[in-house]
């Protein structure tokens, strides 16, 4: 007896390749993949936060926005006025200041100067002692007084010694007077004390005996 082949009872289980069913993917539907559905959620959160960040962009941009040409024009003018203002009173300020410092000069000019006028005055009696003693036929103090001079006068003293001159009352004090016949009032014809004068200033007149 042949053996013969029974058909599809003798074929083997493995002989032919298993068909899965195809996967619906239907328009619609809804992945089931855990991994893409976080990947759509986190697109969908990117692009909403977009939106929101526009539209507070949009937002600040408005309240950014400059001035009208108006407003601009009115900030600029206010700005100027107040530079000027502040200017002006930087100039008076200046000005101000200024005349506060000649003034405080002056007033230094003057103090030095009157402490000068004093010291003068107080070396006069000095002055006075040697002419007398020279008057009197004391030579040794002849050169202490010709030195004492010249430094005083090198630094502004002035001897009122007006002998022939016209009486002037701003220079000269008349103590001794005789008759005369002098043309154009009264002269000066002996000095008794000398006088001296500072800088243009009389310190202490020359006292005189005048005629005329």
């Amino acid at each position: 007896m042949s053996d013969v082949p029974s058909g599809d009872s003798d074929r083997s289980p493995s002989s032919e390749p298993v068909v899965e069913p195809a996967e619906s993917t239907t328009p619609g539907s809804v992945p089931e993949d855990n991994a893409e559905m976080d990947v759509l959620e986190g697109e969908l959160v990117d692009a909403l936060d977009e939106d929101e960040l526009l539209a507070r962009a949009s937002s600040r941009q408005g309240e950014d926005d400059p001035a009208s040409v108006e407003d601009l024009v009115f900030d600029l003018e206010r700005v100027s006025q107040e530079r000027d203002e502040y200017l002006d009173g930087l100039r008076r300020l200046q000005a101000e200041f200024e005349n506060y410092k000649k003034a405080v000069a002056k007033r230094e000019a003057d103090n030095r100067a009157r402490a000068n006028d004093s010291l003068v005055s107080e070396l006069l009696p000095v002055l006075d002692a040697c002419d007398m003693a020279i008057a009197n036929g004391s030579e040794d103090v002849a050169l202490v007084h010709t030195s004492l001079v010249e430094a005083l006068t090198r630094q502004g003293l002035e001897l009122l010694d007006p002998v022939g001159a016209p009486f002037n009352p701003e220079e000269h004090e008349a103590v001794l007077h005789e008759d005369g016949e002098e043309d154009g009032g009264p002269a000066v014809v002996e000095v008794l004390r000398v006088g001296y004068g500072w800088k243009g200033h009389v310190i202490r007149p020359a006292m005189v005996k005048t005629r005329g």
